[in-house]
Parts: structure tokens; sequence; C-alpha cells
């Protein structure tokens, strides 16, 4: 229990710290839109989306959407304000060739086939759009070479016609159906968020101002890191054996991929130096990243009165048997712990978004509503994650601003968003069917 309470300790994240996250962040954010390098956390990419989705998009579109756990083949009838907005997806699980696990790397040829063949599946005919991505170690030349390839090997007929991060999608996407929108977030196996920033605060931008006065940035904010952090041991430890150490420290904090070996290793350190689980410390808890975010949220919610998901997890991922219910308990107060900080910083970093844009307060004689488009598995699936961001962020905010803030689910948000921007920006645009 003294290992409990210790990592409890180290994790809190009272509102001063919170705020002084946001604050960083903020500083951050303006260091990255002077100048390119400016800022060693935050890139804060200019994405050259210029004109959102006005909700007028007409037309059938298809969509590639590769997150980090599942790959979604999208197609999407866009109706308009006249008509309902209809989607048909296959979605499936990507190959651990795909995505292979934190400190292995991937080849930089690696074949697109899979997500292809699932895109061919969806439409069963002539492809013209995609919704393209961000993979890991390759840029856009590389990711259209290589995509296109496996497209003629397989005689699909389909072309790139737009590279879209997945948080600028989001932002489309609930744009489509909410003018009010202003910031896209993935909360996922990653997590990134991109803004609506005045072209007139971006110094770093040398071309004409756009017609709508705005830009889309995108802040890369996975890569922010702070001293106020609450960072534990077994954040540096996960941290240094990942194949970015010293990287992307606000990802690994909060995001699905990472928030489960966190919870391992606090398991594996109670086994080794308190017979947590008895006199051997079983096996399987050393391996890394066998502890999964989803484990994670079924123990959290697990409402049984002996905890038998939990018992059940323990037992078919780390071959633990007989667990007793104050073990049990205990399992869960971790999964708390780690969850909690996750949500609660993930709220602060919104904060800091706001802060930026002037939105985190109520300026007077002004009637200022702002909706903030939310995805990803880990806030789609996680509900106590779900509910501790907002809560905390309204805790951020206060009474009389929280009021104007809205937070909105976009599901499906990057591809959908994705042909939205195809559509917004297609010399194609106003034909019936691309």
């Amino acid at each position: 229990m003294s290992i409990v309470k210790e990592f409890k300790e180290q994790c809190e994240t009272p509102l001063r710290k919170l705020r002084e996250v946001a604050d960083a962040m903020k500083v951050e954010m303006h260091a990255g839109l002077d100048s390119e390098g400016a800022s060693r956390m935050l890139k804060m990419l200019i994405t050259y989306v210029q004109n959102l989705p006005t909700g007028d998009e007409k037309g059938l579109f298809y969509a590639l959407d590769l997150g980090g756990t599942n790959i979604r083949a999208l197609r999407v009838h866009l109706g308009g304000k006249e008509e309902a907005t209809s989607l048909a997806k296959f979605v499936s699980s990507e190959p651990e060739d795909f995505h292979p696990p934190p400190g292995r790397q991937r080849e930089l040829g690696f074949t697109f086939s899979f997500p292809v063949r699932q895109t061919s599946i969806v439409s069963g005919t002539l492809i013209k759009w995609t919704k393209s991505f961000n993979i890991e170690g390759l840029v856009g030349e590389d990711v259209v070479r290589e995509l296109t390839k496996s497209m003629e090997k397989i005689g699909l007929d389909m072309r790139v016609a737009a590279l879209v991060n997945d948080t600028v999608g989001t932002l489309a996407r609930a744009r489509f159906s909410n003018q009010d929108v202003i910031v896209g977030v993935i909360f996922g196996t990653g997590t990134n968020a991109a803004y609506v920033e005045h072209a007139h605060a971006i110094p770093k931008w040398h071309g004409l101002v756009p017609k709508s006065g705005e830009m889309v940035i995108n802040t890369e904010w996975g890569d922010f890191c702070s001293i106020h952090l609450p960072l534990t041991e077994y954040d540096q430890a996960l941290d240094a054996e990942t194949i970015n150490p010293g990287e992307q420290i606000f990802e690994k904090v909060i995001s699905g991929m990472y928030l489960g070996d966190i919870v391992r290793r606090a398991l594996l350190k109670m086994a080794e130096e308190a017979d947590f689980f008895g006199d051997t410390v079983p096996p399987k808890l050393a391996i890394p990243f066998i502890l999964k975010a989803y484990d994670m949220a079924a123990m959290n919610h697990d409402s049984s009165s002996d905890l038998k998901v939990v018992g059940n997890r323990l037992r078919d991922i780390f071959e633990i048997h007989n667990t007793s219910l104050e073990v049990r308990k205990i399992v869960v107060e971790l999964c708390d712990i780690v969850v909690i900080r996750a949500a609660r910083l993930a709220a602060a970093g919104i904060f800091g978004l706001l802060q930026k844009t002037g939105r985190d307060k109520v300026k007077v004689g002004e009637q200022q509503r702002s909706v903030i488009a939310l995805d990803g598995g880990l806030f789609e699936q996680y509900p106590k994650f779900r509910t501790c961001l907002e809560s905390t962020l309204k805790e951020l905010l206060g009474v009389e601003a929280a009021e104007t803030i809205v937070i909105e689910h976009s599901q499906d948000g990057s591809g959908i968003g994705a042909a939205l921007l195809a559509a917004s920006h297609s010399q194609y645009l106003g034909m019936k069917d691309h």
C-alpha cells in the first residue's frame, strides 16, 4: 500500500498544477507560431486549410482512415443542408506488422496492401477520393508513393487526393455540422489537437492573408513537455524503453497506447518488492504493453460485487489466478490513478488552447459559444476518462465560462472530415459523384 500511496501522490493534479501546465502549453504555442523551431515541443504546423466545410458540400466520396488501432474504409454521401449525410464503413483491426508495438521500428517500404484491400471492399467500384494519413517515419511523398504502388498491384483504380491529419479531419467533420467548432482533438492510441487560428496571429506565415482570415493549425501537442507534468518512475522507465526516448512525453502520459503499461509497471514493482501476487512474480507482468487501455476500462468499470471482471482480466492477461477481492480493489485503484491523471492533463491541454484563442473567458457584450470536437477510442470507449476530462475542464474554466464551451463527439471524424476537405477544395466540387 505504501507503493500505491506514493504513486498516487506523484500523480496528483491539483488545479494549480493544471493551470501551470496550460500556461506552459500556451507559451509554447506562441513560440511555435512565431518561427520554425522556436518551440522545441510544439511544431504548430500550418496546414494550409483556410476554408473549413460550410455544411453545403454534396456528393459521394470515399475515405481511407488509418488510425492507431483500426483501419476504417468509409463511403460518405454528403447531402448538404437539405439531405442527411449517410455513412457506410468497414472497420478492421490492423495486423501487428502494420502497427508494431513501441520499441520496434517499421521499415519504410512496408506494404499498404492491407488497407487498400479494405477500401476495395467498401467501395466495390472506382475510388477517386481517399483520406490519407500521417505514418510515423514516412513523409507525404513516401505515403503517396507506397499507397499508389499497392493500389496498382491489385488493379484498384484509385488516386490520392489529399493528405489529412486526423485532428484536422475531426475539426472539419464537426465544422460541417456546427460552425461554432474551433478545436479538434484526438484521444485514442495517440493524441493530437488542431484548432482555428487568426492568420494575423501566425508570424511565421508569409503568404497572402486567406480570404477567411483564418488558418487551421496542427499543434502536434503530443511532443509537449513541462516541468509541471507529474511524472513518475514508471513514466520515466517506459519512456526510456520506447523508440523515441525524451519525445512525445505528453502523449505518453495521456494516450491509450501507454496507459496500460504504466499500470503494468506499477503492478510489477508491487509483485517484486511487496509479494503482491504471492511468493513468485508472474512472468507475464514483465511483458511490455501486454495490458491495453481497453482492459483498464473494463476493470475500471467493473460493477460486480466481487470484481469478477478484474479477476478474469488478471487471469487471462497475466495468468494470475485466484486473486482476492482486496488485490482486485487495489488493481482498480491503480487504474483510477492513471486514467484520472491522464484525463485531467488532457483537460489542461484543451484549456491551454482555449487560453491561446481567448475563449477561456466570457467577453462583456459578446454571445460567444465555442465547440470542441473530440474523437478517438480512449475518449469514446473509456467513460471514466471522458467524464473526468469534461468535469476538469469545467473546473478550470469556472462556472460562467464553462457555459460557453461545448464538448462534442465527432464520431468517425477524421475519415469523414478528410472527404469533406477534399470536397471543399477539389476542382470537381459540384459533380454528383466522386
